[in-house]
Order: C-alpha cells, then sequence, then structure tokens
C-alpha cells in the first residue's frame, strides 16, 4: 500500500484560515458601520439666568422657526432642566456649541451710542469674551442673544438673523441711556 500524499495544507489549518478571514471581514464591516452612523449628540448645559420674556410667543414662535443645522454646527438637546426660550447646536468634532437665548432683559452694556451691525435687516449688538462672543439683536420685540465660539465664522449668524427677520416684527432700537 502506498502511503497517501497531500497537496497543500491540513484541512484543520484551512478551517482556521477560513474563521480568521471571516471574522476579521465581519470586524472590519461592523467598525465601518459604527463610523457612517452619526453619533448620538451630548446634551448641552445651558446656565439659567433671567430671561422675563422667555415664553413669550415672539419666543416661542422663533423657538419653532430655527434650523437644526448652523453651517457646520447641528441642533443639539438641551440638558434638563432647560432654561426657557434656549436652544444649542454642537459641531460634529465636539467643541464649544452655539447657544441662543430669547427673552433676555437688554444687555447692561446696550446703551446709547453703543456700535450695532445690520445683518440681514436685525440689528445686532456685540459683546466679546476671551473664547466667545455674544450677539444680541436689538431691534425685536424680544432681546435675542446667540453666543458663538471664536472662529465660528459669519453663518450661524446669518441663518438665525434670517429666522429672527422672519418670526419677529421689527421694533425701534432703545439702548439705555449713558450715565
Amino acid at each position: 500500500m502506498e502511503p497517501e500524499t497531500r497537496d497543500g495544507p491540513p484541512r484543520t489549518v484551512l478551517i482556521a484560515a477560513l474563521v480568521v478571514a471571516a471574522g476579521t471581514l465581519i470586524a472590519i464591516l461592523v467598525i465601518a458601520a459604527l463610523r457612517v452612523q452619526p453619533s448620538a449628540q451630548q446634551a448641552v448645559a445651558i446656565v439659567s439666568i433671567p430671561a422675563p420674556q422667555a415664553e413669550s410667543a415672539q419666543c416661542r414662535a422663533l423657538a419653532g422657526a430655527l434650523p437644526e443645522q448652523l453651517g457646520d454646527y447641528r441642533r443639539a438637546p438641551v440638558a434638563e432642566p432647560a432654561p426657557a426660550g434656549a436652544a444649542a447646536w454642537r459641531s460634529d468634532g465636539g467643541g464649544e456649541p452655539i447657544i441662543l437665548r430669547c427673552g433676555l432683559d437688554r444687555p447692561a452694556e446696550f446703551v446709547v451710542g453703543t456700535p450695532l451691525q445690520g445683518v440681514d435687516a436685525v440689528q445686532w449688538f456685540e459683546v466679546r469674551d476671551v473664547d466667545r462672543s455674544t450677539w444680541f439683536a436689538v431691534d425685536r420685540p424680544v432681546y435675542v442673544a446667540l453666543t458663538l465660539p471664536q472662529g465660528t465664522g459669519p453663518t450661524p449668524i446669518q441663518a438665525v438673523s434670517a429666522v429672527v427677520a422672519k418670526t419677529l416684527p421689527v421694533k425701534a432700537v432703545d439702548p439705555a441711556p449713558v450715565g
């Protein structure tokens, strides 16, 4: 009787190689699927500040008209307890969010002679901080504040200005007296 000759590796080695290859393929597909699915937005904590008109009809109308996206920022959930009249957007890369507040008191810095900037028919007053700026819409029946992280660019304020202009009627600018 002649000894059996085999061409190639033993059967168990072939089966093991197929199992490893299939497992690797499945792992690659799972990783790819996880990268494609958008991650759940982390809730944004917004500190409560006085906003006596936050529950007004004007602020509710504005909140209902706000876009889901402001440039590279997507609407994010607001952590509870969420202040009335507030909304947030966060970039996919994380970082500081954009925060909108409606129904605030007139900003203390907004006095006669303060320079204003018009964006899409809305008059804004800017208060700068080290790493952000807050823009106040000052020609509407309620004050609207939009806080932007440094380097945000013009798209968010342009998008919000368009919504403010469509949603809230124009009112005469009313700065505080100097002094």
